[in-house]
């Protein structure tokens, strides 16, 4: 009865349990929750090596030993699954093994209890790794409180250090085994040091952390700035923290630099108050903040009379309206501001003034710096240059009307002296020995009279197009455009003529300009060509070391003597081969041309062997943009 009713007992147990009989270990009795751990059936009679189980690989030589040897064994935490891919993982179970003993004291059978101990198993293992990442943790908070450029520490509720980082014995030079106690507070300032240890101590009565600068001595005798700022370390269970924990920030060159932008920015506004001209700052929406003292003085109001707008109000009125909406313009776009108007001065009398404003942004908040120029002096000194520039205009464009007037006109009388002449030449006969000299004399002088006139009419014509407006041209095109104008005089001549133009082939300019110094250079050199050997003639594009173009035009003719002043050499009417028909007007007009577009022309020459015209252009219209 007692048996049947401890059996009831142990079947009702939530831990396993099975009794094994014999050497083979044949299962005689089983609980419902060993029945469940195994999940393999009928197991009474049955070996406990025919059942495949959860046990672990060893567990059945361990259940052999214990049998043999009467010695029982308690297995902690053994991890058990039939089928890892069907049942859960993480489940242990701690397994006691105790032989069973018949009436003579031999081991008849084992007891097997198995008891679920996964949530201990996994509360322990989870405590075990929180006090492994607690290290972890604990040993990466000292590594960064021990390398970062900061003194860190911690104190107690009466003030006194419990850890301080390596930091602090390095900055102030104390050795490791001074008592950091007694001989921090000696390390502060004198001026600082009653402050400092007010408010520590002021906060730690209190129990709320702070935030203070002070002068602490570094090892080489010098005081240096420092922030020290702390907080509690609060506990629910306690009323008062019981410990600070905080850093000490060197802050010496941002505490001089922000002393020295302070002096700046007096000495900035010190400057801008002396200076004779209307300064003023502005906000980002584009109100005025600050207005210069000369502002003030300029137009006899306050900088409350002004307001935020001030400098519009002072505008012409109308003026005011442009002004405004290219200032409400510059703010929305943050394009810089810039405008000539009139600005009414403290006597009501109204002035012209450049107004230039210019967004500036310091990482913090954008503002705009604007300055107001008088400049009603120029102004007015700029109306009057332009009206005499207006009169000069007007007096040279009549002058050019008068040449090229008086060439056109005169042409006709000449056309009449020539066809006299050549009618007295045919029909009068006088006899003087010198009559063949002098028909020729009077011949080359209305030839030469008729060149004159030409030139002078060209030179008109060119001068009113060196405004020509520029435009990409290939320099290979035009020379060939103005050879083939000239292909009378290079056939005459039996000229030979290189272009090379693979350096630089392209270059923005006026056409205009170009053929007319091309046309004069290239005629110069088929003009001035040395009577003994065939003219050779090479027009050549290049790029200087700055990648500026230029141009190159070399002969092989009678060359020229080049005075002590090369500019004399372009002076108009000048001749240096007076044997050879021309007016002394061409290379003042290529100098013209190419200094008007901002260029230089240099000339090298040797006489009997050649000259060389060199051409720099510098401005912008004559860059080459390929």
């Amino acid at each position: 009865m007692q048996e049947q009713h401890l059996q009831d007992i142990l079947r009702r147990l939530p831990a396993g349990v099975a009794t094994l009989e014999g050497p083979e270990l044949r299962y005689s009795f089983v609980n419902e929750a060993f029945r469940r751990l195994l999940d393999a059936g009928e197991l009474l009679g049955r070996a406990v090596a025919e059942v495949p189980g959860p046990w672990p690989a060893d567990l059945l030589g361990v259940m052999q030993q214990v049998y043999r040897t009467g010695q029982g064994h308690v297995a902690k935490a053994c991890p058990l699954c039939n089928d890892p891919a069907a049942r859960d993982e993480g489940v242990y179970y701690d397994i006691t093994l105790e032989p069973i003993c018949a009436a003579d004291g031999a081991v008849s059978g084992l007891l097997l209890f198995v008891v679920d101990v996964t949530v201990q198993e996994q509360a322990r293992q989870r405590t075990h790794e929180l006090a492994i990442e607690t290290r972890r943790l604990d040993a990466r908070l000292r590594v960064l409180s021990e390398t970062a450029p900061q003194i860190t520490f911690t104190i107690d509720a009466a003030g006194r250090y419990e850890y301080v980082s390596p930091q602090w014995y390095f900055f102030t030079g104390q050795p490791r085994t001074s008592d950091l106690n007694a001989i921090g507070p000696l390390l502060i300032h004198p001026d600082d040091r009653l402050r400092v240890l007010y408010q520590s101590e002021a906060a730690r009565n209190s129990g709320t952390g702070w935030s203070y600068e002070y002068r602490l001595r570094r090892h080489d005798g010098q005081y240096r700035w420092m922030l020290s700022r702390a907080l509690p370390e609060l506990h629910t269970a306690a009323t008062q923290p019981t410990h600070w924990h905080g850093a000490l920030t060197e802050i010496h060159d941002q505490r001089e630099l922000s002393e020295a932008l302070r002096r700046g920015e007096a000495e900035l506004r010190f400057l801008a108050d002396s200076i004779p001209e209307l300064i003023w700052t502005a906000s980002a929406e584009g109100f005025v903040e600050y207005y210069n003292q000369y502002t003030g003085d300029y137009s006899g109001l306050t900088t409350t009379e002004l307001g935020p707008t001030g400098w519009i109000n002072l505008l012409h009125p109308d003026e005011q309206a442009g002004a405004a909406r290219l200032w409400v313009h510059s703010v929305a776009t943050g394009e810089d501001y810039e405008g000539v108007f009139r600005m009414r001065r403290h006597d009501g009398r109204y002035r012209w003034h450049i107004i230039r404003a210019r967004q500036l942004t310091d990482g913090q908040a954008l503002r705009w710096f604007g300055a107001c120029t008088d400049v009603d002096d120029q102004h007015r000194l700029r109306q009057v240059l332009q009206t005499q520039y207006d009169e000069l205009a007007q007096a040279n464009r009549d002058l050019d009307t008068f040449v090229y007037t008086a060439s056109h006109d005169l042409k006709q009388p000449v056309l009449n002296l020539r066809g006299l002449f050549d009618e007295l030449r045919r029909t009068a006969s006088f006899h003087d020995p010198e009559k063949s000299q002098m028909l020729v004399m009077v011949d080359e002088a209305l030839t030469q009279l008729d060149l004159t006139l030409q030139e002078l009419a060209a030179t008109v014509r060119d001068q009113r197009g060196l405004s020509a407006p520029p435009e990409e041209l290939d320099v290979r095109h035009v020379a060939e455009e103005v050879l083939l104008g000239l292909r009378v005089q290079v056939q005459q001549s039996g000229a030979e003529i290189e272009l090379d133009t693979d350096e630089a082939p392209l270059l923005t300019y006026g056409r205009a300009n170009l053929r007319s110094v091309l046309h004069n250079l290239i005629s110069n050199a088929l003009k001035f060509a040395h009577p003994d050997r065939t003219p050779h003639v090479q027009v050549r594009s290049f790029r200087t070391q700055e990648g500026h173009p230029g141009l190159q035009v070399r002969d092989n003719g009678l060359g020229m003597v080049l005075p002590d002043e090369p500019a004399a050499v372009f002076q108009p009417f000048t001749r240096q081969h007076p044997h050879i028909g021309g007016s002394g007007v061409g290379l003042y007009l290529v100098q013209r041309i190419v200094s008007s577009r901002g260029g230089r022309l240099d000339v090298a020459s040797t006489v009997g062997e050649g000259t060389t015209f060199t051409i720099y252009w510098k401005n912008e219209a004559a860059e080459d943009p390929a």
